[in-house]
């Protein structure tokens, strides 16, 4: 598939020097060292020179790893955040500056809450961001978008949902939330990430179960999806028992072709790869 110029991977993590950068005390897995220059020769054999960093759940609140790599990427780097109560409004500040766009709730890696938690997270976050201009971008369980249809639209602030919500690929099975995204997408109240294919896959690989989940919402509404690798694979972890992370050996460029094969329209393509990431993270 070729690759359009100014491609934007919307989704991938860092991991620094562990002496350095050390794990947030409740984590769900022990980072292991992949850093800028392994991502940097990657996005290069991609093509894609446009990206952003999302804080992983192992770092908790200590956004350090993902500033450094925003500084020392630049301009064409934007990030996403996790942040709590004690975060400082000069924390905000630097992260704005450094090209921070947005915050992250994770809400599967440590636990999943019930929906009145998520709820509460979700409006605290908006209420905090808000007067930045950022979004709050959530990773969530599907059936827990049923609860959040009615709360979305109403927080004041963009909403980008992780990995396809996190559905399988089984589409023709009933599942609670799927629908619920969905009108979500079409009414304009969130963005989707189409990454993970993977995670949504029921396949050991090829992953093409997931075809149908792209399609589908991106038949949604085009403007607002975007696409990342979910670089460098975070294997499976178990909340509250961390050991050292198993990265998967998902090619990104097969990964890439399955997005060209579920969306054969190269218009679209330009779309979740270049337009749609620019306006959203606000590149130039």
């Amino acid at each position: 598939m070729q690759v359009p110029a100014n491609a934007c991977d919307s989704h991938m993590h860092i991991f620094g020097d562990p002496a350095r950068y050390p794990a947030a005390v409740r984590r769900a897995y022990d980072p292991v060292e992949m850093g800028l220059d392994r991502y940097d020769a990657e996005a290069a054999r991609m093509g894609f020179s446009r990206v952003v960093f999302v804080q992983p759940s192992a770092y908790g609140t200590d956004n350090s790893c993902m500033l450094g790599a925003l500084w020392a990427r630049g301009a064409t780097s934007r990030g996403v955040a996790v942040i709590d109560d004690a975060t400082t409004d000069a924390t905000l500040a630097e992260l704005a500056e450094a090209g921070t766009r947005g915050v992250r709730l994770n809400l599967i890696s440590n636990g999943t809450p019930d929906p009145a938690a998520a709820i509460a997270q979700m409006r605290a976050a908006a209420a905090r961001v808000g007067r930045l201009g950022w979004h709050v971008q959530i990773y969530a369980p599907p059936a827990l978008f049923t609860d959040l249809a009615a709360v979305i639209p109403g927080l004041g602030v963009p909403v980008v949902v992780d990995h396809m919500g996190a559905g399988d690929g089984k589409l023709a099975a009933a599942r609670p939330g799927f629908d619920a995204l969905l009108k979500l997408l079409a009414d304009g109240h969130v963005w989707v990430k189409l990454s993970g294919a993977n995670r949504v896959s029921r396949l050991a690989s090829g992953f093409d179960d997931a075809v149908p989940v792209i399609q589908a919402l991106a038949a949604a509404n085009p403007r607002h999806c975007v696409w990342g690798t979910d670089w460098p694979h975070i294997g499976p972890h178990v909340p509250g028992a961390p050991r050292p992370v198993v990265y998967m050996p998902h090619d990104n460029l097969d990964l890439l072709g399955l997005l060209g094969r579920a969306l054969p329209d190269a218009a679209r393509r330009q779309a979740v790869l270049v337009d749609n990431p620019a306006q959203l993270y606000g590149f130039a």
